[in-house]
């Protein structure tokens, strides 16, 4: 994995792990790996992940069985999709409206990119 120097790296992770859920390759329910394990995976220090691993406990995306492990929460999916959309409409959406008033861009051409776009 290669790391942005613009994005915090335990976030970074955090997306990876997402990811990893997302597409199904970690289930709800399902053990994922340990703070070590990811942190040599990743070549990262394992502090690193454990932050990673607290941050994603507190969006409830994944716990910890003391002693066991931790593992996908069962609403993993819908906290992951409500992070993203929140991320989306509070950072992302307004630089694409920057961008599209410094272009001269319209609603009217976005729409049509977007409809062109779902026809893929």
């Amino acid at each position: 994995m290669e790391f942005d120097n613009n994005k915090p790296i335990y976030l970074q992770i955090a997306d990876f792990v997402c990811e990893k859920i997302l597409r199904n390759e970690w289930s709800a329910g399902g053990r994922i790996p340990s703070v070590r394990e990811l942190g040599a995976d990743l070549q990262v220090n394992p502090n690193t992940v454990m932050r990673t691993y607290d941050y994603l406990q507190g969006e409830d995306i994944i716990f910890n069985k003391r002693g066991i492990g931790y593992f996908v929460a069962e609403e993993a999916m819908q906290n992951i999709i409500k992070l993203n959309r929140t991320e989306f409409f509070s950072h992302q959406l307004p630089m694409i409206f920057s961008t599209m008033k410094a272009l001269g861009i319209t609603f009217e051409e976005i729409k049509s990119q977007y409809e062109a776009f779902l026809q893929k």
